[in-house]
């Protein structure tokens, strides 16, 4: 019985640090669309990218002290969906907890244009959407812990 519950337990805290949905295209922009009344703040990123793991920290940050004000952290990973298990050791090792999903698609132009017609296709990459989702502003840069800050005051949650 000790064993199993142990199991669980660690299972348990795994799965809140680790579970990394796989998803295509369509189920991104649906949730890009979707009017949920709350800001949503939508990152690309991939662990190779020495910026996006920078400020990786400062957008689980974000997530902690804003989840109860209507804002909603999505981190979204370009890694290959093989890399599946490196992306879960990262975000365990940066203690995220905010939601990731990992974007499992291999011609990143079918899409990009789709998110922002501004977006290069360098990351990292933010969207910001307004609670109504009239409003979606872009950003094609490695944010500073207070530039996110700012940001986020600035959309009054």
């Amino acid at each position: 019985m000790k064993t199993f519950v142990w199991w669980a337990l660690l299972t348990g805290l795994i799965s809140l640090q680790g579970d990394i949905e796989v998803i295509k295209w369509p189920t991104l922009e649906e949730y890009i669309n979707k009017k949920q009344g709350k800001v949503k703040v939508i990152n690309f990123w991939a662990t190779w990218c020495k910026p996006c793991m920078e400020e990786l920290p400062y957008f689980e940050q974000i997530h902690r002290d804003y989840k109860d004000k209507n804002v909603e952290v999505l981190l979204v990973s370009l890694d290959q969906a093989s890399m599946t298990d490196k992306v879960k050791a990262s975000l365990r090792k940066n203690n995220i907890t905010a939601k990731v999903v990992l974007l499992d698609e291999v011609d990143f132009n079918k899409w990009i244009n789709a998110v922002d017609t501004t977006w290069s296709g360098s990351i990292p990459a933010t969207l910001v959407i307004s609670k109504n989702n009239t409003t979606k502003a872009f950003y094609e840069k490695q944010f500073t812990q207070q530039q996110l800050e700012e940001l986020i005051h600035s959309l009054k949650p």
